[in-house]
C-alpha cells in the first residue's frame, strides 16, 4: 500500500491532475506490489463507468449549459430581484437567490458561478460592492448547486453508495434552502456595515410580470422532481427530460441557441463529462485495490477502536471531509472515502440519505476552502480579483455554512423528513 499512497501523494504535489494521479498510483501498485496482470487497469476503469445511472451526469450538464446560454439566467435574476432586491445589499441578496434557482436547474456549482457571476458581478461593482466580497459570496452561493436538487454530486453519491438518488434529491431541499438563507443573513450584515445600496422595491405587478417571464425555467426542477416522485421516470431519465426541456426553451421558445452554437455547447459538455467520468473510472481502480487489500475493514476497525460512540465517529468523519475538501476534488473524495466510511456509519445506525446529504454540505464548504476551493477560485477569476483577497470575507460565510452542517448532523429529520414523506 505504501507504493499506492506515495505515488499518488507525489503526483498531487507536483500538480498532476487528480484523475491521472489516482490512475497512475493504482497502476504503479499493480506493477510493483501485485502479481495481477495490468489488463486489470483497463477492466476496472471500464467497469467503473459502465453504469446507466452515470448517464445522468452529461445530461444534467447539457441541461445546465443550454439554460445558461438560452436567456434563462437573466429571467431568473430579474424575478429574484423583485423578491429580495429591496433588502439592504439588494444585489447581494439577488445573487444568493439566483444561485439557488439556477442551482436547481444546472446541478453544478461551477456552472452556477459562471452563469450568475458573469452577469451580476459587473453590476455589483458598478453599485459600489467590493469585488472580493462579491466573489466570495458568489463562490459560496454557487456551491448551493451541490446541495439543492438536481445535484450532479448527488447522482455520483447515489451510484457510489447504492442509495436512491430521488431520496437524496429530496433530502437536499431543506439543507439547501437553509444554507442559502444563512448566506443571505451574512451578506445582509456585511451590506449594512458597508452601506451597500438597496434596489427599488418592486410592485406586485412587477413581481408577477417577472415571474411569468421566468416561469418556464422555474418549472424545470418541478418537472424533474415531480417526475421522479410520481415514478414517471428515473433520475437518469430525468436528466434526459431536463436536457430536452432546456433544448426546447433555448432553441424554439427563446430562440437564443442556434444549431451552430448547440454543437459548441455539446462539445464543451462532452469535455467536462469526460473529465468527470475519467475520475470515476480511475477511482474505481483505486477502490478495487483498497478492497483487495481489505483497507476499508482495517480503517473501520481502527476508527472503532478509537471509539464506538456515534457522535465521536461522526465528528471525526466530518473533520476528515472538511480537511480533504481543502486539497482534493469533490468526486475523488466521494469515490475514495465513501466506500470506506459508508459501512461504518451504517453499522452505527446512520440513515444513508442523511449521510449522503451531509457529505454534500461538507463538499460545498470544501469547494470554497483554500487552497483548492474550486468554486471560490472560479468566482475570483470571473470577478478578476486575486484569490487571496477573498479570504478576509470568507470566514463568516463558511461559518454560516458550517452552522447548517451542525444543525443537520444534530437533527437527522432536517434531512430525512421530506424523503420519508414522499418516498416510502
Amino acid at each position: 500500500m505504501l507504493t499506492l499512497l506515495v505515488v499518488m501523494g507525489f503526483c498531487i504535489i507536483i500538480g498532476v491532475p487528480i484523475a491521472l494521479a489516482i490512475a497512475v498510483s493504482g497502476t504503479a501498485y499493480l506493477i510493483f506490489e501485485s502479481t495481477v496482470p495490468l489488463l486489470v487497469v483497463a477492466q476496472r476503469m471500464v467497469v467503473g463507468v459502465d453504469s446507466f445511472t452515470l448517464l445522468a451526469i452529461p445530461l444534467f450538464l447539457l441541461a445546465g449549459s443550454l439554460m445558461a446560454e438560452g436567456d434563462i439566467t437573466p429571467r431568473i435574476m430579474r424575478f429574484a430581484s423583485t423578491l429580495v432586491g429591496h433588502i439592504h445589499g439588494g444585489m447581494a441578496m439577488v445573487m444568493v437567490v439566483s444561485c439557488m434557482f439556477f442551482g436547481a436547474i444546472s446541478g453544478s456549482g461551477v456552472a452556477d458561478v459562471a452563469a450568475i457571476g458573469s452577469i451580476l458581478l459587473p453590476a455589483m461593482k458598478d453599485q459600489g460592492y467590493k469585488p472580493p466580497f462579491s466573489a466570495t459570496l458568489l463562490g459560496c452561493s454557487g456551491a448551493l448547486a451541490t446541495v439543492i436538487p438536481p445535484s450532479i454530486v448527488m447522482v455520483i453519491l447515489g451510484v457510489t453508495m447504492g442509495v436512491s438518488i430521488g431520496k437524496l434529491f429530496l433530502g437536499g431541499i431543506l439543507p439547501g434552502v437553509a444554507t442559502g438563507t444563512a448566506l443571505m443573513v451574512i451578506a445582509y450584515l456585511f451590506s449594512v456595515k458597508e452601506k451597500y445600496p438597496r434596489l427599488p422595491k418592486a410592485t406586485w405587478g412587477e413581481r408577477l410580470s417577472t415571474f411569468q417571464s421566468a416561469l418556464f425555467p422555474l418549472l424545470a426542477p418541478v418537472i424533474i422532481l415531480g417526475g421522479i416522485l410520481k415514478g414517471i421516470f428515473t433520475a437518469t431519465e430525468a436528466g434526459g427530460v431536463a436536457a430536452l426541456y432546456a433544448l426546447v426553451l433555448s432553441m424554439f421558445v427563446y430562440r437564443k441557441v442556434t444549431v451552430k452554437r448547440l454543437f459548441g455547447i455539446s462539445l464543451e459538455v462532452a469535455r467536462v463529462s469526460a473529465v468527470v467520468l475519467f475520475i470515476i473510472a480511475a477511482a474505481n481502480l483505486f477502490g478495487w485495490i483498497l478492497a483487495s487489500e481489505d483497507i476499508p475493514q482495517k480503517v473501520a476497525n481502527f476508527i472503532l477502536s478509537i471509539s464506538t460512540n456515534y457522535w465521536i465517529v461522526l465528528l471525526l468523519f466530518n473533520l476528515l471531509l472538511l480537511v480533504l475538501g481543502m486539497f482534493m476534488e469533490t468526486i475523488a473524495i466521494i469515490i475514495i472515502v465513501l466506500p470506506i466510511f459508508s459501512p461504518i456509519m451504517s453499522q452505527l445506525g446512520m440513515d444513508p440519505i442523511h449521510l449522503g446529504v451531509m457529505v454534500c454540505v461538507n463538499l460545498a464548504i470544501g469547494a470554497n476552502t483554500p487552497p483548492l476551493g474550486v468554486d471560490l477560485i472560479a468566482a475570483c477569476k470571473i470577478a478578476n480579483v486575486r484569490y487571496e483577497d477573498s479570504f478576509r470575507f470568507l470566514g463568516p460565510f463558511l461559518g454560516a455554512m458550517a452552522l447548517i452542517l451542525v444543525l443537520m448532523v444534530a437533527f437527522p429529520p432536517f434531512v430525512t423528513w421530506i424523503p420519508d414523506l414522499f418516498i416510502k
